[in-house]
């Protein structure tokens, strides 16, 4: 669909909002859902500062997101359904939203649980701070439902203005918070939270999430990545971190720096296996490509297989989706 990369680029978009547009848009949304437009406009640096911003907000009202944001996507949803018939809705969606659902949705909820971290520093202060989370219109995160409906007619166009020129806002009868969009975003080939040198995600603020390949780390953590010895990642106690640190470490010089011993060799390769604590053991095959470079080397692969394996015959067949015996390649490549 034409939509879906415009809609992509507006979920990973950083910088700072066109307030002027996005203003427009909340207005917009507002008499679109048979409201007066909010006296004020309040501006925050990140999400983070925005659910402060509306813990201090005097004489708002009551949240109208549901008037804003909820009843529109669902008449929306329901008159589309209708049209399309239930094979031509799930098509649409299959072919718009759920192309970027998975990636915004997660990147969401890490912004949310961030948040809660930073702000709810007691745990009665939780709940809190979710149900100030509940109020919010996630803007630029809205991204996959948005593109199911664009080019579909301008029911929604005030939302879309907002989520194209700014991120995430908490709409109430008489005012309104909004947030600036990320200064920083950094993502894997996955589409998660990926750096190792600094913030995955950044605002202007200072509010961050640091994260590997996905799973969210401590900032200190990351400054002692390029200083990592094998003594340092075995008494790492934590498992997931640990399994972060030998990624960055590289199984390969973490098997050669260890001293560590092959635990079986056949005509396929080398299996070896690192002994985790408090872990599931790390297995790895070492395979040789029996097809030259052009400087007339072998190049070297380590394959990450099951940690109850016991012969590197198994472990390369069974990245084929093969049994040991059954794997009789040809010519390996």
């Amino acid at each position: 669909m034409q939509y879906v990369d415009s809609w992509r680029t507006v979920a990973a978009a950083t910088g700072a909002a066109d307030r002027a547009a996005a203003e427009d848009g909340i207005r917009l949304a507002y008499r679109s859902a048979g409201l007066a437009e909010p006296e004020r406009i309040v501006w925050a640096d990140s999400p983070r500062a925005a659910v402060e911003a509306v813990g201090k907000l005097v004489d708002a009202g009551r949240s109208v997101r549901d008037e804003v944001r909820t009843h529109p996507w669902a008449r929306e949803r329901r008159r589309m359904y209708d049209e399309l018939g239930p094979a031509g809705w799930s098509a649409l969606w299959s072919a718009t939203g759920a192309q970027l659902w998975e990636t915004t949705a997660a990147l969401a909820d890490r912004i949310r649980s961030g948040i809660v971290a930073d702000l709810a520093r007691r745990p009665e202060d939780e709940t809190g701070v979710r149900l100030v989370l509940l109020d919010a219109v996630l803007g630029q995160h809205d991204a996959a439902w948005l593109a199911a409906f664009d080019g579909r007619g301008g029911r929604l166009d005030g939302l879309a203005a907002v989520a194209r020129h700014a991120g995430w806002w908490w709409p109430y009868e008489r005012a309104v918070v909004i947030s600036e969009r990320p200064q920083e975003l950094h993502r894997d080939e996955a589409g998660r939270l990926d750096r190792g040198d600094g913030p995955a995600l950044a605002y202007r603020d200072g509010f961050a999430l640091y994260a590997w390949r996905g799973m969210p780390v401590p900032a200190e953590f990351l400054e002692e990545l390029n200083s990592l010895t094998p003594k340092r990642i075995r008494e790492e106690e934590n498992a997931e971190l640990r399994r972060v640190m030998l990624e960055f470490y590289g199984y390969d010089r973490y098997l050669t720096e260890s001293g560590a011993e092959p635990v079986h060799r056949d005509e396929t390769g080398v299996l070896w296996r690192i002994a985790m604590n408090g872990d599931e053991d790390v297995v790895m095959v070492e395979v040789v490509n029996s097809t030259p470079e052009p400087d007339g080397t072998h190049r070297v692969y380590w394959l990450r297989v099951p940690p109850g394996t016991r012969r590197a015959k198994d472990g390369v067949a069974w990245t084929f989706g093969l049994e040991g015996e059954a794997y009789a390649p040809v010519r390996q490549t």
